[in-house]
């Protein structure tokens, strides 16, 4: 269960991310997060794991403070969250296999992990990890010759390698096409179905959140302005939410070219 009570992000520049937002987020769901752009979304995906501090407030993930936390009890609360950022965020020099035993690293000591010195079982995890969304035979490849699809599933595989309880994912489709979008979709789906994995994700595209979210919450200028089912989140609904009329490319889910 993650928890926000009553959190607010300022930055320096006296720009509002989030305000008084509160919300509960139960173990196994698959909540899509919506907004236009500045709307705040980014913000507190990345507060969950305090990749952002917040300004005031609290969040809370199976009842330990991530606000309050420190040292070796916030790298404990960070071991549980894998993140999966649009860039894919991965060491382009790096085997597949490498990259994704990176998620091991919360487990071990920084001279092990800094000489790669990962023992067989997290190979075979990370190897298993692999073969979950469908590229193991990549292994061993280098990260920057696989496809922009194929490195956000090395990503997805990283998350799985770390045995993260909750998987957060920053925009992760928005730089792919749409056949590879849908792809990377399923595998979030079915990895939040069979391993009870909470999965928040953020995205831009209108119908992919009806299609794959179980829970939509719309963010507006850092206000929580719609919290309900895929059911529930109308073209009406939508258009509250982005305080202006759909646009085509929104609803349709048009990416770019992976």
């Amino acid at each position: 269960m993650i928890t926000f009570e009553n959190v607010s992000k300022t930055y320096p520049n006296g720009t509002a991310g989030l305000r008084n937002v509160n919300l509960t987020i139960h173990e196994g769901e698959l909540v899509v997060i919506v907004g236009s752009s500045g709307a705040g979304k980014s913000t507190l995906l990345r507060s969950i794991n305090r990749l952002n501090d917040i300004s005031a407030g609290e969040i809370k993930v199976n009842g330990k403070s991530v606000t309050r936390a420190t040292g070796s009890e916030l790298r404990r609360i960070r071991r549980d969250i894998g993140m999966i950022f649009q860039s894919f965020n991965l060491v382009k020099r790096s085997t597949v296999l490498r990259n994704v035993l990176s998620g091991r690293v919360g487990y071990h000591s920084t001279f092990k992990t800094m000489f790669g010195l990962f023992p067989k079982e997290d190979v075979e995890l990370s190897l298993h990890a692999l073969e979950r969304v469908n590229i193991r035979e990549k292994a061993y490849i280098r990260s920057d010759q696989l496809s922009g699809g194929q490195q956000q599933r090395v990503s997805i595989a990283r998350a799985l390698a770390q045995e993260a309880r909750i998987i957060l994912a920053d925009e992760p489709v928005a730089s792919l096409d749409p056949l590879t979008t849908r792809q990377v979709m399923d595998d979030l789906k079915r990895i939040n179905q069979e391993m009870n994995i909470t999965t928040i994700i953020n995205l831009h595209f209108i119908d992919l959140a009806r299609e794959y979210a179980t829970r939509i919450i719309g963010l507006r200028a850092g206000e929580v302005v719609f919290d309900g089912t895929p059911a529930e989140a109308t073209d009406q609904v939508f258009a509250e939410i982005y305080g202006r009329p759909i646009q085509k490319d929104e609803l349709l889910g048009v990416g770019g070219v992976s």
